[in-house]
């Protein structure tokens, strides 16, 4: 656990290059595999915690929960950032999966990003560097991000409450919020939303093992209490197949899988 990104670019610097790295951030939206994760695994320490308004911009360090980042903006005054309240991870896995909700992506409000290379480099990278599509970042896999800065604009603070309180009312009554969950584990296919193809499929309450499609919302993969994340990762897969021979589209996981199974 680095304590800032001076510390991290040291021991990146001097780590044997044939040694794995493995970022893990919040953990929201990840199946870490039951055998474990190879190498050495980085979670961000509290250097990397601050969060502060300049203006219209928000910069804020890679550890950050991006509900924080939108409470942030929110009273500053700083209105197009409310949608990060309806993600429920880091702003470090933001950055890297271009994270997005309620309308509103990462890339959307995104103006530049602090990141260390394996080799212990620091980087500073534009929006346009991240090569950024759905759900995905272009910029090189070995870059841990630090910080990002984000651009919004100037509007009411109540307003802005107003609007994120209406994503917290929706996440509340439609996805299964206060269950042990990965997040969304799929992403939705152009023209499509994955949990009516999922629903369609027939795998609504579907289970196996001690893991459960959620009744609630279909996109999400629910642990009762003894799931393995072997179970979870079959389930998705079974899921994945049904949904193929059903509609004959292929559903990618959004849900990163790390790690070696048991």
């Amino acid at each position: 656990m680095p304590e800032d990104e001076g510390d991290l670019a040291y021991f990146l610097e001097k780590l044997p290059a044939d040694v794995p790295v493995t970022v893990v951030g919040l953990g929201s939206n990840l199946i870490v595999r039951d055998g474990g994760i190879p190498g050495v695994v980085i979670r961000l320490g509290r250097g990397f915690s601050d969060v502060k308004a300049e203006g219209t911009r928000i910069v804020a360090g890679a550890a950050v929960p991006d509900v924080k980042v939108a409470r942030a903006a929110q009273e500053a005054g700083i209105a197009g950032l409310s949608f990060l309240r309806g993600i429920p991870g880091g702003i470090g896995g933001a950055l890297r999966m271009n994270g997005g909700a309620y309308g509103g992506e990462t890339k959307d409000v995104l103006v530049s990003a602090r990141a260390v290379d394996r080799a212990g480099r620091v980087h500073v990278l534009s929006n346009a560097d991240m090569h950024y599509t759905y759900r995905h970042c272009g910029a090189p896999e070995d870059f841990i991000f630090t910080e990002a800065t984000f651009e919004g604009h100037s509007g009411d603070r109540d307003t802005i409450a107003a609007e994120m309180d209406k994503i917290t009312g929706s996440r509340e009554a439609t996805q299964p919020i206060k269950s042990r969950t990965g997040g969304s584990t799929f992403k939705n296919p152009p023209g499509h939303k994955a949990w009516q193809l999922i629903d369609a499929a027939g795998c609504r309450g579907l289970i196996v093992g001690g893991a459960q499609v959620s009744e609630l919302h279909c996109n999400f993969l629910i642990n009762l209490g003894t799931a393995t994340a072997t179970d979870i990762e079959t389930l998705g897969e079974t899921v994945r197949k049904r949904v193929r021979k059903n509609s004959s589209i292929e559903l990618e996981w959004e849900i990163k899988r790390i790690g070696v199974p048991a």
